[in-house]
């Protein structure tokens, strides 16, 4: 067994803080690192220890994986949790972890490369007879070539980056007089994310749903699937809100899609916790996507559902533990959803806000979880994701998670800029979303520009308002201090009732 007994997290905000709090269940020592931007973030003081490792941007502090092995050396750290995004899936630096001395919570650099490359991971998966979309199994650059591929395997067709993800290098052409264009579009987009400007070409599989399993696996051959999360609702490739389980899986098709995960798994020898991804066309016929080789934002649906903590689940795999469950140890209890809350304006496309938290108040009681890491009079910062924190609940059934994800909506009380939180409500009143008949496509079908905009008046309530303005004007009688401070109404009975008592 290899002894952790101190623990670096290489990251911030929400997914640090997270880390931190199981490794302390765990008795272990923690480090965390910060930028000069976050140097009062709450992660930073949660840690035993914290050290700054640069300036604001990215690049020149929580990308820096040489300032970060030289903390580890200056404090006599034992292993490090990447969190998710930064150097998470980053071979290299995996590579420098272990060469270093020190513990990587996470898979072998040799299984991120394999799955890291969407094309390498295809060939890994064919000698399990993974469900494939169809399209090229390689790199394509000739755009001649490009073409006559697409037009065997039908428009539309998605034009994809081989490395990364988030949507970037990512394009639907819908015909071969668009194809040149967007592949070209293709190219420019991945070569400036990833450093790399191979695409390939796939099937574009309309009205989708995105489905994805979790998968742990330790260093002695054991790997399970811990069913799967429902990720359809995304704007911009991303997803918004997850839930577990889904809606459509019936019992077999969720055993079928967990046997694919776990020889995904097995076909790039994975150790640690992973996230296989799936498309599920309208006609439950499933394809397998990529690999996340990492722990997911969504993570918490999971925990929710199977009473595991992931997180300390890396670290004693890391540790060279065994699983302490098989398979058939698992089961799903209950109903769990995630809205991610973004600092961001649904009704302006979702573009980041940034500003201060001048009321940040969590909700509470029963079913309510919040990942986040942030507090009332902390500012948003303009150099990293946007997002604030993960809303979690948990009910007996999807209606009993539904409604209480809908209470805590309403008792999350954040000022100063805009958010998720309105858009989570919209959706998760929608029809569609209550019936569990949505695909990816949810925003651009069910979510117009005005959704969230306050109903017009009627006429009646229309003419009344003008009568009593009209009332106001005549008297020409100062405000009263007590109505000049009185708060604005909104839309919710319990937000004025707590205004109102303050």
């Amino acid at each position: 067994m290899k002894k952790i007994t101190k623990l670096l997290v290489a990251n911030r905000g929400e997914i640090a803080l997270r880390v931190l709090r199981s490794a302390k269940e765990m008795g272990l020592q923690t480090v965390a690192i910060y930028s000069e931007a976050d140097r009062n973030a709450l992660h930073v003081r949660y840690a035993d220890e914290a050290v700054c490792v640069g300036p604001p941007a990215s690049k020149d502090s929580y990308l820096r994986g040489d300032k970060i092995l030289e903390v580890c050396r200056q404090l006599g750290v034992d292993a490090i949790h990447p969190g998710y995004g930064f150097l998470s899936e980053n071979a290299e630096f995996a590579r420098m972890v272990t060469e270093a001395g020190l513990i990587f919570v996470g898979p072998s650099p040799e299984a991120m490369n394999v799955m890291g490359d969407k094309l390498s991971a295809k060939q890994a998966v064919k000698a399990y007879n993974i469900p494939l979309v169809p399209g090229t199994d390689e790199a394509i650059s000739d755009v001649e070539e490009a073409k006559r591929i697409a037009a065997t395997v039908g428009f539309p067709i998605l034009i994809k980056a081989s490395a990364g993800g988030g949507g970037k290098g990512m394009r639907i052409v819908n015909s071969a007089e668009d194809f040149e264009e967007q592949m070209q579009l293709a190219i420019n987009e991945a070569t400036s994310a990833f450093g790399d400007g191979s695409v390939f070409i796939e099937k574009f599989v309309t009205g989708p749903r995105h489905i994805e399993i979790q998968v742990l696996g330790d260093e002695h051959g054991n790997i399970v699937h811990l069913f799967e999360r429902e990720c359809s609702i995304q704007r911009r490739h991303q997803k918004v809100i997850e839930e577990a389980p889904s809606s459509v899986l019936t019992p077999e098709l969720r055993a079928e899609m967990g046997r694919c995960a776990v020889d995904v798994a097995r076909a790039c020898n994975y150790t640690g916790a992973g996230t296989v991804e799936f498309l599920l066309d309208d006609q439950r016929n499933f394809y397998f996507l990529e690999m996340n080789t990492r722990l997911q934002v969504e993570h918490p649906v999971t925990e929710q559902i199977t009473g595991l903590d992931l997180v300390k689940e890396q670290i004693k795999v890391a540790q060279g533990l065994p699983l302490a469950f098989s398979q058939d140890e698992l089961s799903i209890t209950g109903h769990a959803l995630e809205l991610r809350v973004y600092a961001e304006d649904p009704q302006n496309n979702f573009l980041p806000d940034i500003g201060t938290l001048t009321t940040y108040v969590r909700p509470q009681g029963p079913g309510v979880r919040v990942d986040d890491g942030f507090e009332q009079g902390m500012d948003i910062p303009i150099y990293y994701d946007p997002m604030i924190a993960k809303l979690v609940t948990f009910g007996a059934t999807r209606e009993e998670a539904i409604a209480r994800m809908l209470r805590a909506i309403e008792e999350y009380q954040i000022t100063g800029i805009e958010t998720t939180l309105g858009f989570g409500r919209y959706v998760l009143q929608h029809p569609a979303f209550v019936s569990g008949n949505f695909d990816t496509n949810f925003i651009r079908d069910h979510f117009p520009a005005d959704a969230l905009k306050p109903a017009a008046p009627d006429e009646a309530t229309a003419r009344l308002a003008a009568v009593l303005t009209a009332m106001l004007l005549t008297e020409k009688k100062p405000a009263t201090p007590a109505a000049a401070d009185a708060p604005a109404a909104t839309g919710s009975a319990w937000k004025r009732n707590r205004l109102g008592a303050r």
